[in-house]
């Protein structure tokens, strides 16, 4: 078993979930749900890793709020 984080977004104008994974290109999706992006991610992360093992050039750590004044 192999875990990757995946970071999520909502586009506002076409209301697609976007998702990637820091650091292994080509690793993206999008989906009209969670769910749906959800699948699409697996299954593109599936299709790169039966080319080569990935080698990650970023590792996830976490979001930050930024506020100003």
């Amino acid at each position: 078993m192999k875990l990757f984080t995946a970071v999520i977004e909502r586009d506002i104008e076409t209301k697609l979930y976007v998702g990637y994974v820091p650091g292994f290109p080509g690793a993206h999706s999008q989906g009209e749900t969670l769910d749906e992006l959800q699948q699409n991610l697996i299954e593109v992360i599936e299709m790169l890793l039966e080319d080569t093992e990935p080698v990650l050039k970023t590792e996830f750590v976490g979001t930050q709020q930024i506020v100003l004044s």
